[in-house]
């Protein structure tokens, strides 16, 4: 797959790519930084600092975005309507709207831990019934991303609790299935992302054989893709799916 038409622009000029280099942007990324399944809480004062910073600067975005795009800000009042769903990771490295230089009303989102898709998820069901049937996305985009603790902890059976096993299971399902493939790969982080990938095609499959999906497919022309977010390179890498 060498274009995508992914709809992630402005609405006169949708971006167009195989990678987005959203090098222009300032954001933190922090690519050593290892993700720790098991932290204490930090109730230092950085909590209520964190809050503080959260509101100042919203109030710098809703200045600038009533001076600067106020035809925008009418029509979102209006309605939305966003050409892509996007299911991702909750990761706060990879905010999409921010790494795919969009607007709000762009993209409609649905996050979680690992960008796992559950068959029986009636959170992540829900979003996609929403954005599909009522919505009309025209195209959904699953993304994975390197340095994903989800994947990193699907490498192992360590137990992280109830809540977090279960919600991991399909994950580390995947990990046993491609158990040879992934045993070849020496490097920790490139056997991560190798996880992270196939857990990206298993969640598209997931996706097309939703009734919903499926419709949609057929009688508008939805399409599904598949994506990795480089941390270290700030981009998206587009993986082959099929449709």
């Amino acid at each position: 797959m060498s274009s995508l038409a992914l709809g992630l622009g402005s609405r006169t000029a949708p971006l167009r790519c195989s990678v987005i280099s959203p090098r222009s942007l300032r954001f933190p990324i922090s690519s050593q930084r290892q993700w720790q399944w098991h932290q204490t809480a930090n109730c230092s004062s950085n909590s209520s600092d964190s809050i503080e910073r959260a509101i100042n600067g919203n109030r710098s975005f809703a200045q600038r975005f009533k001076n600067e795009k106020p035809d925008l800000l009418k029509e979102l009042i209006a309605g939305q309507h966003p050409e892509m769903l996007w299911i991702g990771c909750a990761d706060s490295r990879v905010p999409e709207t921010t790494i795919c230089g969009s607007e709000p009303g762009d993209i409609f989102v649905h996050r979680n831990i690992a960008n796992c898709l559950h068959e029986n998820d009636v959170n992540s069901a829900s979003v996609i019934e929403y954005s599909v049937a009522f919505l009309k996305v025209k195209k959904i985009m699953l993304c994975g991303h390197t340095k994903c603790g989800g994947a990193v902890a699907s490498l192992g059976d360590d137990d992280l609790g109830d809540t977090l096993n279960t919600w991991l299971t399909p994950i580390r399902e995947i990990r046993r299935k491609h158990q040879a493939e992934l045993d070849k790969i020496e490097n920790p982080d490139d056997r991560a992302v190798r996880l992270a990938e196939l857990n990206v095609h298993r969640g598209i499959e997931v996706l097309l054989a939703n009734p919903t999906v499926q419709t949609a497919m057929k009688e508008r022309g939805l399409t599904v893709h598949g994506a990795i977010y480089d941390i270290a390179e700030a981009e998206l890498r587009v993986l082959d799916t099929p449709q």
